[in-house]
């Protein structure tokens, strides 16, 4: 099922997710709503405040990435087959060189802005099986994880971005949050019910 995705501005967005019990109900379901929900809107990663649950979980898929002719083959090849699901994760490690890239994200829709994160991440997380994994990643795999992480944490890439970018955004941030943005893909917004 293909879930509204929720707008800047709504709390749910600012909340630390909680942990997820290996128990939870139809945590199944919700991570196969959460990839239908992603793909529908050519996302390459979502988290779940962003499906408006405030759980510690959070999909990524860098296919679409793997198109960019810029990058080396052996590259391309890992963006290509990189689909996971991370429960509960925790980051153990961001080292190396900070690198900027041009970020977006479903949640603000319109708006990108250069974000600079560290190059290779090392991370303790949970499979949907509930196997637990730690991995090393760097690369653009790296960064849409520590994206979708900040998610997890109530951080979005907005904070990460001077002050006078910010300033230039506001209006385009205001008029999310009043719905006066209509990306091609179902969102909920804190100043309207519904699309």
């Amino acid at each position: 099922m293909i879930l509204p995705i929720v707008g800047y501005g709504d709390p749910v967005l600012r909340k630390k997710g909680e942990e997820i019990a290996k128990d939870m109900p139809n945590l199944k379901q919700i991570i196969a709503d959460m990839y239908e929900t992603m793909y529908n809107a050519y996302g390459v990663g979502l988290a779940a405040p962003q499906v408006g649950l405030a759980i510690r979980l959070f999909i990524v898929d860098t296919k679409p990435f793997s198109d960019d002719e810029d990058l080396s083959k052996e590259e391309q090849e890992q963006l290509a087959g990189f689909k996971k699901t991370f429960i509960n994760p925790v980051m153990l490690k961001e080292e190396g060189e900070e690198w900027g890239f041009n970020e977006g994200c479903l949640s603000i829709p319109e708006v990108r802005e250069d974000v600079y994160r560290h190059e290779r991440i090392t991370i303790e997380y949970y499979d949907e099986d509930f196997n637990k994994h730690t991995d090393v990643y760097d690369g653009l795999i790296a960064r849409v994880i520590q994206h979708e992480y900040d998610h997890i944490e109530g951080v979005l890439f907005t904070d990460k971005i001077s002050s006078l970018k910010k300033r230039l955004i506001q209006k385009k941030l205001q008029n999310i949050m009043e719905g006066k943005t209509r990306p091609d893909y179902k969102m909920k917004f804190i100043a309207k019910k519904g699309r």
